[in-house]
């Protein structure tokens, strides 16, 4: 059967054209749009940082303030037409990006009724996670879905080396706590404990510090230690990433669902099992 010719097509719908402007990087249309939408979002955090530096804020108080709303008030056009072309906009709301759209304008009306709530504004750098999907990162996004499934695949070891480490901290603590006493500031378990994760991190504030020999011979103990556990988390975590082959995926958003990481090969989404 002869496929119709273009221009017997049926002319797509405005949805349609708006959907592959917005959601879609595949375009030339649509990587313009992601471009100036990063360009707007890295703008817009840098108004929200140097508002936070009392001397700029003092004398650029008036243009940083406009500076703000202006890049709400175009976040909140491009949240109003990612709901409108949605094939289901009640997935997008509720989706990652959805919520993360939302929280980025939030703040801004939120200050014009609480004091002291712009600042928040900078969760909109969290939009900036769409240049993996704006500039082809598609090898960064595979490798980043490879070291989820090692995490989540070694939760049960990390939790019980954890377990022991926290175990550790306890008991390190309470002697601590014993051998010195509260002159050097060991005054209680729980200020002891802190001294122990400092020291077992290997941060080593200063603040607080053993004077006896047998607290420092502990505290030397409790720093090796720290060095050993170091590596055991990266090593289990390592042990199954060898066994976690990352499969290349497409940057391409389901309509139904709203979930990006498919493979490149495939030809319908993974989750919803939706057309893509």
């Amino acid at each position: 059967m002869s496929q119709p010719s273009p221009e017997h097509q049926p002319e797509r719908s405005w949805r349609q054209r708006w959907y592959e402007v917005i959601f879609e990087a595949d375009t030339p249309a649509g990587k313009l749009f992601d471009v100036v939408l990063l360009m707007a979002i890295l703008l817009s955090v840098l108004a929200v940082m140097l508002e936070s530096v009392e001397d700029i804020r003092e004398t650029h108080s008036l243009m940083l303030g406009r500076a703000e709303w202006f890049f709400t008030i175009l976040f909140t056009i491009e949240y109003v037409a990612r709901v409108l072309c949605a094939p289901r906009p009640l997935r997008y709301v509720f989706s990652f990006y959805g919520v993360v759209d939302l929280l980025a304008i939030v703040p801004t009306y939120l200050g014009a009724l609480l004091a002291g709530s712009r600042p928040l504004a900078v969760i909109r750098a969290l939009r900036l996670l769409r240049a993996f999907r704006i500039f082809k990162l598609g090898h960064m996004l595979s490798e980043a879905g490879a070291l989820r499934k090692a995490i989540w695949a070694s939760r049960a070891k990390v939790a019980v080396f954890l377990s022991f480490v926290l175990i550790s901290v306890v008991i390190v603590g309470s002697a601590m706590h014993v051998i010195e006493g509260p002159e050097p500031g060991f005054e209680s378990i729980p200020q002891s404990m802190y001294w122990a994760v400092v020291t077992m991190t290997t941060v080593g504030y200063g603040d607080v510090s053993p004077k006896s020999p047998l607290g420092k011979t502990l505290a030397a103990v409790m720093m090796v230690l720290g060095y050993s556990f170091i590596i055991v988390p990266t090593g289990i975590v390592t042990a199954e990433l060898t066994q976690v082959s990352g499969k290349k995926i497409t940057t391409q958003v389901c309509p139904e669902c709203m979930k990006e990481g498919h493979d490149a090969d495939a030809s319908h989404c993974k989750f919803c099992g939706g057309r893509l």
